[in-house]
């Protein structure tokens, strides 16, 4: 029986998560508190009170979700659970990728904070806002979506961003071009395809300049070989050299993320159970579409922490 670790990314935010963690464990709050001191803000007060507005702010997003997934990691180890002997792989989606590798030790919470901010910071400021879109595509094959965006670039930006598994894919790239591709799309049978709502076309060849950003912020960090590991978005493989894995983080933020090969990448090893660490249960969804003989759970509240120990223990 192997078990794997994944942590959400963008969009499982909601107002008040992880504050029951944070009461129920004192080395959860400490997350919490190293977070807000490496941004040098409190950033725990807007994780809980809101408002949603300004939460979801991509800069304040990434390292609130990395904040609540480490909050329950600490939970479980302090009642003496170990990720090292129980995990056998830890995978995050997009964002989650860093979650994932400061629950390894790549890097400190800390450092990981400072990370996500500058990236959300970039990630924002590369595009000007309306520019850029993105959209879910549903019910096609990847093969179509992606000549429908080869058709529609015409030496602009659209490519396939996330491969989410259960017939669900999502282009990112200029705005015209992301909805020609839509419209493509639907023409050639797709289900769905719809726009999403968000800020900059994420994953997409125009998120160069945030690229840069962070190949020069995380050349500045201390890193260290992963004690488990971590699959990465962008090449379905694990490694445990430290600067390896930062050329990767790199490469993700103008490459593809690659969910669905990830979990079958994961059913493939034998994995057997997928917890998904932090908030919401997007991933859970997600993985049941993808290969139904693995089972899901979510640690994401005290009880669930709880429910983790007694079933690992």
């Amino acid at each position: 029986m192997a078990i794997a670790f994944t942590f959400p990314g963008q969009g499982s935010q909601a107002v008040g998560m992880g504050k029951d963690l944070a009461d129920a464990f004192p080395d959860a709050r400490r997350v919490f508190e190293e977070v807000d001191e490496a941004l040098g803000e409190n950033l725990s007060r807007l994780i809980w009170e809101g408002p949603e507005e300004t939460l979801t702010l991509t800069a304040n997003a990434q390292p609130a979700l990395m904040a609540v997934s480490l909050a329950a990691v600490r939970a479980l180890e302090a009642r003496g659970f170990s990720l090292k002997d129980k995990v056998a792989y830890v995978a995050g989606h997009s964002l989650g990728e860093y979650s994932a590798l400061a629950a390894a030790g790549f890097a400190s919470v800390a450092d990981a904070a400072r990370l996500l901010r500058i990236r959300g910071n970039a990630m924002q400021s590369a595009v000007p806002v309306g520019e850029g879109a993105m959209a879910a595509i549903i019910g096609l094959d990847q093969a179509d979506v992606e000549a429908a965006c080869a058709e529609a670039a015409k030496g602009s930006v659209c490519q396939v961003a996330n491969d989410n598994g259960g017939g669900q894919l999502v282009i990112s790239g200029a705005k015209a071009a992301v909805e020609l591709a839509a419209k493509l799309c639907t023409e050639k049978g797709a289900k769905r395809a719809l726009m999403l709502q968000v800020s900059a076309p994420f994953h997409s060849a125009l998120m160069a300049p945030a690229a840069d950003a962070m190949r020069e912020a995380l050349a500045g960090v201390k890193k260290s070989a992963p004690v488990m590991p971590v699959v990465s978005n962008v090449s379905v493989t694990p490694t445990s050299d430290p600067e390896a894995i930062a050329a990767r983080l790199v490469e993700q933020v103008t490459g593809r993320v690659r969910w669905r090969e990830t979990v079958e990448w994961f059913g493939a090893k034998g994995v057997t159970t997928l917890y998904e660490v932090g908030a919401g249960k997007v991933l859970s969804g997600l993985a049941r579409r993808i290969d139904r003989d693995i089972a899901v759970a979510s640690i994401g509240a005290p009880g669930d922490v709880e429910a983790a120990l007694a079933a690992l223990g």
